[in-house]
């Protein structure tokens, strides 16, 4: 079928009506229009462009004024031309309503598709082979390995925020039609991306940090499947929540460098034992346990550098030290030994996770 047949289609009686309309001088009716929009809407939902159609309309006003017996000239033809331009720019705003209205519906349509895919793939709810092929429509091969980065900023976004659309644009501008899927989740922007490229990781979290302002990025590991996606995702959003809990002010956090934390909460039961018996005593200082539990945090950051502890806590040297002689003397271990540090650190961490001493344990 040729394009002029396919226009000809969406041109059902648009003739006899401009006919009709030259001879009373009358505008269109309410069926008349509603008919050019009826048009319009299957002209779009078969794809075809606009363009073509309001050219298609032109070309049959011209033939239909110049086979009126007025158009040779005079104040008829005047009046007459008048009544056909008015009924072509009826005609034609219908159908372009009816066209816009179809593709207003197809893409909510195509979006809450996007959204339930990707509620889907991120809980790890529907079919995981049902879920591989809606996969394909978005973008993504579920067979290869995944990583997913989470980015967090001051505000919470969603996909037609323009911190959104910009870091979208900038990925696009770089890699073009790769298979990465760019979203938006409770708040967060979401980037999912084949796990043997970290090149793409990379680039979004540069531009995730740079658009919300500073906002941290955590980047899972990648995993192989449907279910590999859910678990990254996962590990992302772990990362996050730790770094709230730990007080981690790294810009690009990977899970894969976090993995001792939950190793040492796995047994929660058994660290808030260790915290409790190594740390528990520091209840009994004089202004309680935090003062010196912020002390411990400062030393074992600074990697056990006196100086360097003392620098953050804004402290001279031998007011950090006496601290320290002070953790010695109320929990029997010496922070500055070896043998006692582990534990202590260990502790320290603990703490930290289990929001000691806020909550009781």
């Amino acid at each position: 079928m040729t394009q002029q047949d396919i226009s000809g289609e969406y041109l059902d009686g648009y003739a006899e009506i401009l006919t009709r309309v030259s001879a009373t001088g009358r505008r269109l009716s309410r069926d008349e229009l509603e008919s050019r929009r009826a048009l319009g809407e299957r002209a779009a939902e078969r794809g075809c462009g606009l363009r073509q159609l309001v050219i298609g309309h032109l070309a049959t006003t011209r033939e239909v004024w110049s086979a009126l017996p007025t158009s040779g000239g005079g104040p008829g033809a005047r009046a007459t031309a008048e009544t056909v331009l008015a009924a072509t720019e009826q005609a034609v705003d219908a159908f372009a309503e009816g066209y816009e209205r179809a593709q207003r519906l197809a893409v909510r349509q195509e979006e809450a598709a996007r959204r339930e895919f990707i509620d889907d793939l991120l809980y790890g709810r529907s079919d995981l082979g049902r879920l591989a092929e809606r996969a394909e429509r978005f973008g993504l091969r579920l067979a290869r390995a995944h990583a997913v980065a989470v980015a967090a900023g001051p505000e919470p976004y969603d996909d037609t925020h323009p911190v959104m659309r910009r870091v979208e644009s900038a990925l696009h501008v770089r890699f073009g039609e790769r298979q990465i899927l760019l979203t938006t989740k409770d708040g967060r922007l979401i980037c999912v991306a084949p796990g043997d490229q970290d090149d793409v990781l990379r680039y979004f979290t540069k531009q995730a940090h740079t658009a919300t302002e500073g906002g941290q990025v955590a980047i899972g590991r990648a995993h192989p499947g449907a279910g590999g996606v859910v678990h990254s995702y996962e590990e992302a959003l772990g990362a996050l929540d730790l770094a709230g809990r730990m007080g981690l002010e790294a810009p690009v956090l990977r899970a894969a460098d976090l993995l001792v934390f939950p190793v040492l909460t796995r047994d929660r039961q058994a660290m808030a034992d260790l915290v409790r018996s190594t740390l528990g005593p520091l209840r009994q200082a004089r202004g309680g346990a935090e003062p010196l539990l912020e002390t411990l945090t400062a030393y074992f950051d600074s990697g056990c550098v006196a100086a360097e502890a003392a620098r953050r806590l804004c402290l001279s040297v031998r007011a950090l030290t006496y601290r320290l002689e002070r953790i010695h003397r109320y929990t029997g271990s010496d922070p500055a030994d070896p043998m006692h540090r582990y534990t202590l650190q260990t502790a320290v961490i603990g703490a930290r996770l289990l929001d000691w001493p806020a909550q009781e344990l």
